[in-house]
């Protein structure tokens, strides 16, 4: 028979289990890094962000759109290049009217993850990303925002911001405050590495989101599983005495 104190923390589980996590109302997919000031010597690139899917199953991007912190579906531009998004993938969209020329400079540019994830491209009035600060949104085909809005102030040249969320997509902080400049190293297990072939080697990394944080629910989950054992080896312990 369960104690009182088991029965209850049994039950506290239950509802962290079936709440809904936030954002549950938008897409599975977030907006994972940004850079806004690549670096400029020898050569340099456009602006870029990367889009990664928290989902189980691919999001179909057709008639899609972005626009930056004026977060304004009406002034939003189209997305191309990459027509869906598969469960776990992290994608990159350039700023760029000449793709066929850019992205292959881009993959070079950056190596390691970037050379094969897919990458596709935008351009249009308002939409270049502010080295003094912007944000990105996506749209849907319906024109509504389907990812949560991002933020970033001024860019620390040849670096770009990352941002971090938990394994179903749940923002660790507000999407609005967590933007983190680059540095190289590992962050969470997952590595920020220098570009392949700019002499000041940007330091990023397209292609690869540092999302591993666990979600908040498996952590309080974790702490309950340990505090129920804890209570019945203190019974046992009693009993035995």
């Amino acid at each position: 028979m369960r104690s009182p104190i088991a029965c209850r923390l049994l039950a506290i589980a239950f509802c962290l289990s079936a709440a809904t996590p936030a954002f549950a109302q938008l897409s599975t997919l977030r907006i994972t890094e940004a850079m806004s000031q690549s670096g400029t010597a020898p050569t340099f690139t456009a602006d870029w962000w990367e889009v990664t899917n928290f989902g189980s199953s691919a999001v179909d991007l057709t008639g899609w759109k972005m626009d930056d912190n004026s977060f304004d579906s009406t002034r939003a531009v189209a997305l191309n290049g990459v027509s869906s998004i598969g469960a776990g993938e992290s994608v990159v969209f350039l700023e760029t009217a000449s793709p066929l020329t850019d992205i292959p400079n881009f993959r070079s540019f950056w190596g390691g993850s970037a050379a094969t994830a897919a990458i596709g491209s935008y351009t249009g009035s308002g939409v270049s990303l502010s080295s003094t600060g912007d944000g990105i949104v996506l749209f849907n085909s319906g024109s509504a925002e389907a990812t949560p809005r991002v933020t970033f102030g001024a860019a620390t040249l040849g670096s770009s911001f990352y941002y971090q969320y938990a394994a179903n997509g749940d923002p660790t902080t507000s999407p609005n405050t967590s933007a983190v400049v680059s540095t190289v190293g590992t962050v969470n297990g997952q590595v920020t590495y220098l570009s392949a072939t700019s002499a000041t080697q940007n330091i990023g990394s397209p292609g690869t989101a540092i999302n591993a944080v666990p979600e908040p629910s498996t952590v309080a989950l974790g702490s309950i599983g340990l505090a129920i054992l804890a209570a019945r080896a203190a019974r046992r312990r009693k009993a035995n005495a």
